[in-house]
């Protein structure tokens, strides 16, 4: 499989990502789906400057990106697929696109109306629906910052 990991991170392409995960899984490109960033060159021109390690960067509305899934699967490159929001995920795995795959929770943060789940995740209602639906879609859903990290299984990110 060449994606390598599907996380959901508010600050998409940042230290963590880069060189946590990206000393780790050494991917060539990272895919980064928002719809508002797809169609900005400037801040995806910001966004690439994070990446020192020569790997592509490129942005995909969720559209483009559901049309492209089976694309990159079969690519012979590794990727590194990133999310803003849980919201863009949820999308990105609706008819069950993404069933099987593994789902990081790396970086929701502290937000009105959201509660602390771990250091690096916070959860509204609307946010735990949509994590209830992404498993309901296939999708395998954990939290974890960091590769080194302990992963954090469904039933505890759920737990109020």
């Amino acid at each position: 499989m060449s994606i390598l990991l599907f996380r959901v991170d508010e600050r998409l392409i940042h230290g963590q990502v880069v060189i946590g995960w990206g000393s780790q899984l050494c991917p060539d490109r990272y895919v980064v789906i928002d719809d508002e960033l797809a169609t900005s060159a400037w801040e995806q021109e910001l966004y690439r400057l994070a990446v020192c390690n020569g790997a592509e960067v490129s942005f995909y509305n969720v559209e483009d990106a559901r049309a492209r899934l089976q694309e990159w699967r079969e690519a012979g490159s590794r990727i590194m697929l990133l999310t803003r929001d849980l919201d863009s995920m949820l999308r990105l795995a609706r008819a069950r696109v993404l069933e099987g795959e593994s789902v990081n929770l790396g970086g929701i943060h502290h937000a009105e109306g959201r509660t602390r789940v771990r250091s690096y995740l916070y959860l509204n209602e609307e946010d735990r629906a949509r994590v209830r639906a992404l498993e309901k879609e296939g999708a395998k859903v954990s939290g974890r910052d960091l590769p080194s990290s302990l992963k954090v299984g469904l039933d505890d990110l759920l737990e109020e």
